[in-house]
């Protein structure tokens, strides 16, 4: 008699599994392949958030402004930089070269906007620190304006999740503007025109 209440248990446990049911007996959420991979396809396919990128596209030279003291002059340096659409118009990828401190200074920017999150993300690398920067926000202005935020330390202070916020202002197809602010005060501002 135990025997057969035992595998009665066991039976209804096995044909609930079979049915995909829960080990607790509620039934999991029907999974309809097609409606997932549409979703999918969906937040892998560029829009209008990422054709607004197309206005840094292009061969640039930059007038580089950094205030060191927010309150004192700013000191002056040019770079290029050469900015391209990669991987199907998804991200724009930028190679800026110019000087840092008298010295060569080399960057790379991968910038880009995320269907899934709605939002606007940065990466930032180069060849002064060994740090990867990261940031990211929302486009105002019809994405002619884009602010990231995001934190980092600073190796000179030891400061450590340093508030950072990235300003990118389209002003025409030939110019944009790229802000840059530490901690609330402004400590640069990159004017791209096109070559």
């Amino acid at each position: 008699m135990k025997s057969e209440v035992f595998d009665e248990k066991a039976a209804a446990t096995r044909t609930g599994r079979q049915r995909g049911e829960a080990k607790s007996g509620s039934a999991k959420p029907d999974i309809n392949k097609e409606e997932m991979m549409k979703k999918a396809q969906a937040a892998g396919t560029p829009g209008p958030a990422h054709k607004a990128l197309d206005a840094f596209v292009g061969n640039w030279k930059a007038e580089v402004k950094c205030w060191m003291d927010p309150n004192g002059e700013a000191s002056v340096n040019h770079a290029t930089a050469t900015i391209k659409s990669i991987l199907g118009g998804r991200f724009v990828e930028e190679d800026f070269r110019g000087e840092m401190m008298g010295k060569p200074f080399t960057g790379r920017c991968l910038l880009g906007f995320d269907n899934s999150k709605q939002l606007y993300k940065c990466v930032w690398i180069d060849d002064f620190s060994t740090s990867i920067y990261t940031s990211e926000g929302k486009a105002d202005s019809g994405n002619k304006v884009i602010t990231l935020e995001g934190k980092s330390d600073c190796a000179a202070t030891g400061r450590k999740d340093v508030p950072r916020k990235q300003v990118y202002r389209v002003l025409s197809a030939d110019k944009h503007i790229l802000e840059m602010f530490n901690d609330g005060q402004k400590s640069m501002e990159i004017t791209y025109t096109k070559q």
